[in-house]
């Protein structure tokens, strides 16, 4: 039997994901990070993308779910994702993930508009990293 963690993904709103887990990568502000169970404690924060979380006795499936950003905290067997925003990658609007990327880049081509450019350029790593889970999904074998 392989070692395992609790995973434990959870956004302002709900609770996203709550189960064991094998693996999980997580989009960290210098890079991914990969954890493993018992993985010595770590608090960082993380950057709008992909966790991905490789269930445990699943015969190697995983979850995706997209996070705007937050702070991942880990300890020995639990690890806990405390998201801005969560979103299951089945879940991922692709039309409406280009849209806000299309709006993003006319903001900051645009910079007379009243819009804030701190704010576009965040909308614009929000909707690319979207689109980013969206074709790592679309690329995982079924």
């Amino acid at each position: 039997m392989a070692m395992t963690m609790h995973v434990d993904v959870v956004s302002a709103e709900q609770l996203i994901y709550s189960g064991t887990a094998e693996f999980l990568a997580a989009p960290g502000e210098q890079g991914e990070i990969g954890v493993l169970p018992r993985h010595a404690p770590l608090l960082t924060r993380i950057k709008p993308g992909v966790l991905q979380i490789r269930v445990a006795n699943s015969g190697g499936k995983e979850e995706l779910i997209y996070v705007s950003g937050g702070i991942l905290e880990v300890q020995p067997h639990v690890v806990t994702v405390l998201a801005d925003t969560a979103i299951r990658g089945a879940d991922l609007d692709e039309a409406k993930a280009a849209e806000a990327k299309k709006r993003a880049e006319e903001a900051l081509a645009n910079r007379a508009a009243s819009l804030d450019y701190a704010k576009a350029q965040a909308e614009l790593a929000e909707a690319v990293a979207q689109l980013a889970a969206i074709q790592k999904l679309r690329k995982r074998p079924h």
